[in-house]
């Protein structure tokens, strides 16, 4: 009987610590130290309304903006999910061709299509597309906002993101980034 009202106690115990006292100073800590990312990156438009977080992808079908990498889940975060298909398979290589046909589609004059506008990330919700994948996109930006090539450029280079830590992932831009400074600039 010992033992049992022990183990109550030890479990009551543990249960307070892990379950209450550790998320509640580990909240406050991020709260103090890192208040943006522990709200969870959000993004706000100038009258002070949320138009997303800067971690999840945002599906955009406007020709003046710059569009993101393909999402299996569609864009909606409650159903993340990667296409858990082999590169070799039938759907796979269907799946791809039509993603580079609606690139080609979507950015006439494009020939070489960057390999990170037609596939999803594993996730299907990554904001980030090589600085190559954004410029591919000029071409069509510009001719629908009237922005000139050089100022796109510019704009996507002031964005990239170098390698983390100098030797960790590849350099990238936000696309979600890149679009809130388009959009302030063209005055959609």
């Amino acid at each position: 009987m010992k033992m049992i009202s022990t183990a109550i106690r030890v479990s009551i115990g543990l249960m307070i610590i892990c379950g209450f006292i550790y998320p509640l100073v580990t909240t406050g800590v991020a709260q103090v130290l890192f208040p943006k990312q522990a709200d969870g990156s959000l993004m706000e438009a100038a009258d002070g309304t949320v138009t997303g977080s800067e971690l999840l992808a945002q599906g955009v079908d406007s020709p003046k903006l710059f569009h993101p990498r393909a999402s299996m889940a569609k864009y909606d975060p409650t159903a993340s999910a990667g296409s858990n298909r082999a590169v070799a398979t039938p759907d796979y290589v269907k799946e791809i061709g039509d993603n580079v046909a609606a690139v080609k589609a979507d950015n006439p004059g494009m020939t070489d299509v960057p390999a990170d506008l037609v596939t999803a990330s594993g996730s299907g919700f990554d904001p980030d597309l090589s600085p190559e994948a954004a410029k591919a996109q000029v071409p069509r930006i510009s001719k629908a906002t009237g922005m000139s090539a050089d100022d796109l450029n510019k704009l996507i280079d002031g964005l990239e993101k170098s390698r983390q830590l100098g030797i960790f992932g590849e350099p990238r831009v936000n696309v979600n980034a890149l679009n809130e400074a388009l959009l302030k600039q063209i005055k959609l």
